[in-house]
């Protein structure tokens, strides 16, 4: 053991002096392996960053709700049978909200509805354009996890009274209000004037999916008075018992179906949706991300370990003599297959390691530039990189390696 020990260290030692004295060669030999290593690195940090990214921009609306609306929350190509489906009223709610009451131990827990419109908003000189319009109840506060930055939601009374009060996004606030509070004060929609009561957390957007930063919440009462309640996408919120997912959808499609009044033959007339349909979606881009990555790594990889094996066999053409030296004065194929192994291996993992610094400082560019899109550099990608450049260079030494410990000392030491 202590031989193999000394062995390994002196292979060790042997690979980085000849590594020092070809520094312009060992670098363009590695110059493959520090592509592949780019390339997977920024694939991984780019599939962990969307994953990442649409988590935070769903976490406000929480894993454990279930949406019903008129249309699918994905591409259809039979559309027109969706357009002809009646549209969702906000009144189902309080039809599930009875049936969750007669039913305490079901899946359903709770019932919310819901419309949306965009609209301007406008606070004296200044104004943002195009931004969502909710109605809703003072029990969406109840379902969302989303945090408050300032103020409060609105409450019950104020929602039932149908008061014009309303909570308003980060950048809505950021926009509207620089450099002052905007709690008690007021933002006009259309003709009708809101009392700012609170303003939600910032939360960030991603790939242009929802975000609570550009939205307005009002109650509903008050919204059906500057917007037609039957056209602003309405629909129903129903929070569900997480651990019985699929039971609960199952509840909620009958109670839909007995509040719509279909009879048994007929097809839904509704859609359920949840957040799982969104992070489906997502898949085939990260699928197509990996791909390209995959296959950029592959051939640079491919193309780098052809560069190394080259110049390992040179490397022992060019020390033939001192190979037939060495196993003259005992030297054992082992030591010498160690040698020029560990001397390929040294180079892929140089190489790996200028990969992954370039990597994280690609990605900190990327964060630089574009800050909505998060940044997930991992120990795990680095384990990942430095795996890769191992592998890559036992791969590529094997072979010259392996003949360099097969040479005959005699014929080696005749070598010119």
């Amino acid at each position: 053991m202590s031989r193999l020990l000394y062995e390994l260290s002196e292979s060790i030692r042997i690979a980085a002096a000849q590594i020092r004295a070809s520094k312009m060669r060992s670098a363009l030999t590695a110059l493959g392996v520090v592509i592949g290593i780019v390339a997977v690195t920024l694939m991984g940090t780019a599939i962990l960053g969307i994953d990442a990214g649409v988590e935070r921009s769903l976490a406000g609306f929480g894993d454990d709700v279930l949406y019903v609306t008129k249309w699918p929350w994905r591409d259809v190509q039979d559309w027109w049978v969706y357009r002809n489906r009646r549209e969702v009223d906000v009144s189902y709610a309080h039809q599930v909200n009875d049936w969750i009451a007669q039913h305490p131990e079901g899946p359903l827990k709770l019932a919310v509805p819901a419309a949306s419109w965009n609209a301007n908003v406008i606070r004296g000189d200044l104004r943002v354009v195009n931004i969502m319009i909710s109605g809703t109840t003072a029990d969406l506060g109840r379902i969302v996890r989303s945090d408050m930055h300032e103020g409060r939601f609105f409450t019950d009374l104020e929602a039932r009274s149908g008061r014009n009060v309303a909570v308003i996004g980060f950048d809505v606030a950021d926009a509207l209000f620089p450099n002052e509070s905007p709690i008690g004060k007021q933002v006009q929609i259309r003709s009708q004037r809101y009392t700012v009561v609170g303003v939600a957390a910032r939360q960030g957007s991603f790939l242009g999916m929802f975000s609570w930063d550009s939205q307005v919440i009002m109650p509903l009462e008050a919204f059906s008075r500057s917007f037609p309640v039957r056209w602003a996408d309405p629909e129903i919120r129903v929070q569900v018992d997480l651990q019985r997912m699929d039971e609960a959808r199952d509840e909620l499609r009958g109670v839909m179906r007995r509040v719509r009044r279909l009879s048994p033959e007929k097809k839904d007339d509704f859609e359920i949706n949840s957040q799982q349909v969104v992070r489906e979606q997502i898949e085939p881009m990260k699928k197509n991300i990996a791909i390209g990555g995959l296959f950029v790594t592959g051939l640079a990889l491919f193309v780098g370990a052809i560069g190394i094996m080259n110049i390992t066999y040179v490397s022992v053409k060019e020390r033939t003599k001192e190979i037939g030296t060495r196993k003259a004065l005992g030297a054992r194929r082992r030591t010498i297959l160690l040698q020029f192994l560990i001397e390929a291996v040294s180079i892929c993992v140089l190489g790996g390691v200028l990969g992954l610094g370039t990597a994280w400082g690609l990605s900190a560019l990327v964060g630089a530039f574009w800050p909505q899109f998060p940044i997930v550099f991992s120990f795990g990608l680095v384990l990942v990189g430095l795996t890769v450049s191992v592998v890559t260079g036992v791969f590529s030494g094997f072979a010259p390696a392996y003949s360099a410990s097969k040479l005959d000392p005699v014929v080696a030491l005749r070598y010119e």
